[in-house]
């Protein structure tokens, strides 16, 4: 009878290759939003810094698009396609209506539409059908946690599926834009809403937020604002937020003190001024967990109410953002 040999270092060989692979990715980690030093009023991701080149101070246009995945996005690329072909006459001079778009709000599959006209423009009506609407891309985000690749990086404790999603969007869609990327372009302004999940409460991407937890989000991908705008609780894992509050030198807006001593004045600010008041506290709140920004509003309309109005009146912020006091407000059926 013919002996057989035992290398019982083999047994050990895949192990140690499974080992070593952990060790090489353990710290590997999708980059967090970075700290902001100190807090500049009249400067970063903020609505007077994202005005449109030509666009009329005079008219305040907001978008708002829901969440509904590929199809809720190719809703809002048809509306945008009718502004576009859409002409109008204002004081003396003709454009189209897409021009006079101040700031989109979006939510879920709105907000990949949204953040992609934000870095883009117009080159949204050239590539965006191609890249995103025609393309299946449920069948390639269900592909990456089973690709060899990204089998030791999802064991990593800081890795998780929603980061191969920002991470694929980042390389696929928006080519590694940042919000600041947005101001440089001039916009519009895009709210990117997701849903703080430890408060049930809706978080919208801008500075005047960031201020509080005293980061930057000029520097921030798009990518992975979007990725927490969609990521669907069970079938993805939240985007977390490093809170680092108090150490910017950051100042409470009057309002939030003014709202939380007489809470019966506005039942909604009263929730906001709360939600912002637990943000100050990095002891008690070191992250903030968010998914996907339907479960708080789908619509993405209450977010865009709330950065327009968290003082209760429209006319004075606007002058703050360089628009006329005569502006009109207009509503599209």
């Amino acid at each position: 009878m013919k002996k057989i040999k035992i290398f019982p270092r083999l047994f050990f060989l895949g192990p140690a290759l499974l080992l070593a692979a952990l060790v090489a990715t353990g710290c590997a980690h999708y980059p967090a939003n970075p700290l902001l030093k100190e807090v500049v009023p009249d400067e970063g991701y903020r609505m007077r810094n994202v005005r449109p080149a030509g666009n009329s101070d005079q008219i305040l246009m907001i978008l708002t698009f829901s969440g509904g995945g590929t199809r809720a996005a190719a809703l809002a690329y048809g509306v945008m396609e009718e502004l576009a072909r859409t002409e109008i006459r204002f004081n003396g001079r003709k454009g189209m209506l897409l021009d006079e778009v101040d700031a989109i709000s979006g939510v879920s599959g709105g907000s990949v539409i949204a953040a992609y006209y934000g870095l883009f423009g117009k080159r949204l009506f050239e590539d965006f059908d191609i890249r995103f609407l025609k393309k299946n891309i449920q069948n390639d985000l269900l592909k990456l946690p089973f690709k060899p690749g990204n089998w030791f990086r999802l064991w990593a404790p800081h890795f998780a599926r929603t980061d191969l999603v920002a991470e694929y969007f980042d390389q696929n869609l928006y080519d590694c834009g940042t919000f600041g990327d947005i101001v440089v372009r001039k916009g519009p302004m895009i709210f990117i809403n997701a849903t703080d999940v430890t408060q049930g409460s809706h978080f919208t991407f801008c500075q005047d937020l960031f201020d509080i937890l005293c980061s930057d989000l000029s520097r921030f991908p798009v990518a992975r604002a979007v990725a927490a705008s969609a990521a669907v609780p069970i079938l993805l894992s939240p985007i977390t937020l490093y809170n680092y509050a108090g150490s910017c030198s950051y100042r409470e807006p009057e309002w939030v003190q003014q709202v939380l001593e007489d809470p019966h004045s506005s039942r909604r600010r009263y929730q906001q001024a709360l939600q912002l008041k637990s943000y100050m506290d990095a002891e008690r709140k070191p992250y903030i967990h968010l998914v996907d920004g339907g479960i708080a509003d789908n619509l993405g309309l209450r977010a865009a109410i709330d950065r327009l109005l968290p003082q209760g009146e429209l006319w004075p912020l606007l002058s703050t953002w360089g628009w006329k006091t005569s502006a009109k407000l207009y509503s599209l059926p």
